[in-house]
């Protein structure tokens, strides 16, 4: 079967986490390349949803809001219904929801790092999951894109329960577009490295313990997934270990530049791409 989306009718994205950040980000250039868009985040940020959709609406595309937590198999299975009796049909599914997870190795908080792993792990797997069956039913190929990282292409300490879910999103991805290429499905996913989203504007404390913290000015600057840059060094702020070990002259990148990463594995033109986790993180990690 071609791997190259319809083109006859307009064709439907559903994009998860898009109420903030790169998640509206991608909504709205996939909105730009016309395609009508099926939104998704927690009910609490169902005005943050409202305003996207109006925001497209007022674009010339349709739009709609479809709450659910993605750790939820009932709720995922719910949105994308709702997504296809609303707008018609499913032909992109971003799996873009995610949260950050730190903490060290022998300190684990199980609990802890499992809620990440059930958002960023299982929360993929169920739209990956769902997405596929509408579109295999729609008989017509699609395109499936979720979240990796940086993180999931190689570790970094105190970030283990997030780089396990990255990388676990990466093997899941080419599991995926192993089972799905007869069907004309695609599946990738994105790797960001450091971008400028609300997740990153925090405290230069924040989530530190005192050990950790001590030295570090209280300031707001750009941080890494949740985590301070002051504290692991990236060349942003002054001072902090240089655990992670980065270049000190990367750059900090924008939600539209992972934005048009995903536009592009959305469109015709990504047809002879599939099971691939693409960087986008100013030359961080190389493949």
């Amino acid at each position: 079967m071609s791997l190259n989306p319809p083109t006859s009718t307009t064709r439907v994205a559903l994009v998860t986490g898009a109420a903030n950040g790169i998640g509206r980000t991608i909504a709205l250039r996939l909105a730009a390349d016309g395609l009508d868009i099926a939104l998704n985040d927690l009910p609490t940020h169902l005005p943050a949803l409202g305003a996207l959709v109006a925001e497209i609406e007022g674009a010339g595309q349709r739009a709609v809001a479809v709450t659910g937590d993605v750790a939820q198999e009932a709720d995922v299975r719910a949105m994308v219904e709702e997504a296809v009796s609303k707008l018609g049909r499913l032909d992109v599914m971003v799996a873009n929801a995610g949260i950050p997870g730190g903490g060290s190795v022998m300190d684990a908080d199980i609990a802890k790092w499992e809620k990440c792993w059930e958002v960023n792990i299982r929360g993929v797997l169920l739209c990956y999951k769902y997405a596929a069956r509408q579109m295999v039913a729609q008989g017509e190929g699609g395109r499936i894109i979720g979240a990796s990282s940086l993180c999931g292409q190689r570790g970094f300490a105190r970030l283990g329960a997030y780089c396990i879910s990255k990388a676990a999103v990466r093997s899941l991805t080419q599991t995926a577009a192993l089972e799905l290429r007869e069907h004309g499905i695609t599946v990738n996913a994105y790797a960001p490295g450091v971008i400028d989203t609300p997740m990153t504007r925090m405290p230069a404390t924040a989530g530190l313990d005192r050990t950790h913290s001590a030295g570090i000015e209280a300031k707001q600057v750009r941080c890494f997934h949740g985590q301070c840059l002051a504290k692991f060094g990236l060349g942003l702020t002054k001072g902090g270990p240089q655990l992670l070990k980065l270049p000190a002259d990367v750059r900090t990148g924008e939600p539209a530049d992972v934005a048009a990463l995903v536009a592009f594995l959305a469109s015709r033109d990504a047809n002879f791409m599939t099971g691939q986790t693409v960087s986008v993180d100013d030359g961080v990690h190389f493949s």
